[in-house]
């Protein structure tokens, strides 16, 4: 396989422009909540009996050892598609109470919902990759005690995203018997294979469907508005990102772009391609559907830029107005996949997060985090994805708009409940096509 030393070579700049998208501020899905309340009325339960026996049964799933057989046998049911839940940094799997029992109603028995629970709170501070290891592991153990199993999908929130996208690598396998050598196609320095079409290839031995991510810093927290709660003053991102990892340990580094030795790319630019860390590209390739929901304002923690996929001169003022039946989405757009180089990690990149590391300066590390976000951007928009632009200006709290994306806690984050009705109605929707007609060929 290519090693990281193949990254470095001349940097000629790319153009800024945008890639063709299209969308939609008026596009919804023809499902509605009929279903949630269709199925609580079939089933003769009322709301307090909802939430509470029902999502103390949801929780039981991922409390105590993933090696636990409790929560995985269902005697009734055999369902065939794994929805895999995963968090964000320093937080459980009871940060999805909510949005289980929602997803378990409104999706119906062929769903096996389960929240992960291997990276609780201090856990996510050892690292993406060290995480994204442990969640392939625990994703494997449940599949292997779920022999009906067929499908599988990833719905994850913040810096559980990142987790994910790695946990992808590790667990992917083509089922491509004429795949190229590992040289042609792992070089990052070279054009990669358009697998945003392709679709080939299996998570955990089980097709992929679904990627979803809620506030997810794609392109890490570097450079202005990323990490918002820094006000975009360059002095406070300057001391930021030597003073992360003091706080969050390895993972700091990581999402400040900073971590291993200078000669070296960083976590996140070797993640938007295929190297020899794993066939990340491949592995998000392989899903029939890529799903993007971002905050477009408010979010203290996950800029719209880094959540989104997007350049600065891609973000565009959403609608105000929300779409009918999903209260706080306020624009779809789908994005096809662009013809692009792939990334690469020039030598000005590398002399940049030497000086970066070593002697940050404002104008140091703008000039390095602006090319390790184009490099990022260019890598990651070689396949297509649906973005999912979330706006909680007129909500009660919309300075909680982190939280209310995946409705942490029912009360406090009630906010997003519309979002995760749309997670749910997309996620339906492709399920029912899939089931209408196997010779549908996905969009993204």
């Amino acid at each position: 396989m290519a090693s990281s030393a193949t990254l470095l070579h001349h940097y000629s700049p790319r153009p800024s422009s945008s890639s063709p998208c299209s969308s939609s501020s008026s596009s919804s899905f023809d499902l509605r909540r009929g279903y949630n309340w269709k199925f609580l009325s079939f089933s003769g339960i009322n709301n307090i009996w909802r939430s509470q026996s029902f999502r103390a049964h949801a929780m039981s799933t991922t409390e105590g050892s993933v090696l636990s057989p409790k929560g995985l046998m269902n005697t009734e049911d055999e369902p065939e598609h794994l929805l895999v839940l995963v968090h964000g940094i320093f937080a459980s799997q009871s940060d999805w109470t909510y949005v289980q029992a929602e997803l378990r109603g409104r999706l119906g028995r062929n769903f096996l919902i389960y929240a992960s629970s291997c990276n609780t709170f201090t856990k996510t501070f050892t690292g993406i990759d060290g995480a994204g290891k442990r969640l392939a592991d625990e994703v494997r153990l449940v599949v292997k005690k779920r022999e009906g199993l067929k499908k599988i999908s990833f719905l994850a929130h913040s810096l559980g995203g990142l987790i994910a996208r790695y946990a992808l690598a590790v667990l992917y396998s083509s089922n491509n018997c004429n795949e190229q050598s590992d040289d042609a196609v792992t070089s990052t320095s070279a054009n990669l294979k358009p697998v945003g079409s392709l679709n080939e290839g299996l998570i955990a031995g089980l097709e992929p469907v679904n990627f979803i991510t809620l506030a997810t810093p794609h392109l890490g927290v570097r450079g202005k508005n990323q990490l918002p709660f820094l006000l975009g003053l360059p002095i406070l991102e300057k001391l930021a990102a030597p003073i992360a990892p003091i706080f969050v340990g390895k993972t700091g580094s990581q999402l400040f772009l900073t971590d291993g030795k200078p000669t070296k790319p960083p976590l996140l630019l070797r993640m938007a391609s295929d190297c020899d860390d794993g066939k990340f590209i491949s592995a998000l390739g392989a899903f029939k559907w890529r799903v993007l929901y971002a905050n477009v304002s408010y979010d203290h923690m996950v800029g719209w830029r880094t959540s989104s996929i997007r350049r600065e001169t891609e973000l565009v003022k959403p609608p105000w107005r929300s779409l009918d039946g999903y209260k706080h989405i306020v624009d779809v757009e789908y994005c096809p996949p662009a013809s692009c180089e792939g990334p690469h990690y020039p030598l000005e990149a590398a002399k940049a997060k030497e000086a970066a590391q070593n002697a940050p300066s404002t104008r140091r590390t703008l000039e390095y985090h602006e090319i390790m976000e184009e490099e990022m951007i260019c890598g990651l928009q070689q396949l297509g994805w649906k973005k999912v632009d979330v706006s909680f200006h007129s909500s009660f709290w919309p300075f909680f708009a982190h939280n209310n994306i995946h409705v942490k806690n029912e009360f406090f984050h009630n906010a997003g409940a519309g979002v995760i009705a749309h997670v749910a109605d997309h996620i339906k929707l492709q399920e029912k096509q899939h089931e209408s007609s196997s010779l549908i060929t996905p969009s993204l």
